[in-house]
């Protein structure tokens, strides 16, 4: 009985690190320094999932383009979890950003449009049963983040009209005498 219950202790040990590893898989080295880079600026971040998003769609949309290979399906099995982890992570960010109030009013738009061409492309490929689960997820997923940039957009409009944000200097930020 000890040895069980070290056992599953061990085993609870381990699982966080590999769900952890699972999602970090989605994204490249470069990607992750890309996010971190526009971490602090809300509507680039947004900007650059939606790349990321599109890089997918159309490495999917390649496979599909060009006589079968071997493989083919659990490529395209990959890049939907792929597809579906990034895109969930936007939708994470996007309930942060609306709780916050962060000003992402320009990217929003162009999320919205993506969703279209996303949903359009992931649809696209003939049913297999490597990869319907993960496409339905994947579909799933971009009818989330379609949801949220509405409703997002209307949220935004009417906090920056009630709130609007202070304008900058053209010529950089204001010195303040010492």
């Amino acid at each position: 009985m000890p040895r069980r219950l070290c056992f599953v202790l061990i085993l609870l040990a381990l699982l966080p690190p590999l769900h952890a590893q699972s999602n970090d898989r989605a994204l490249s080295e470069a990607e992750v320094e890309q996010l971190r880079d526009s971490a602090y600026f809300p509507r680039d971040r947004v900007v650059v999932f939606v790349k990321f998003l599109d890089e997918r769609s159309n490495a999917l949309h390649e496979l599909f383009a060009h006589p079968r290979r071997p493989g083919r399906e659990q490529d395209a099995h990959d890049l939907l979890e792929q597809f579906t982890s990034i895109a969930n992570e936007l939708e994470d960010n996007l309930d942060d950003y609306g709780t916050r109030h962060s000003d992402i009013r320009k990217s929003l738009p162009k999320l919205l449009e993506a969703t279209d061409r996303w949903s359009s492309t992931l649809k696209s490929p003939p049913d297999n049963e490597a990869y319907n689960v993960s496409r339905k997820l994947a579909l799933e997923a971009i009818r989330d983040l379609r949801e949220d940039a509405t409703e997002l957009i209307a949220s935004q409009k009417t906090w920056f009209a009630a709130h609007p944000p202070a304008k900058e200097e053209k010529n950089g930020p204001i010195d303040i005498p010492r």
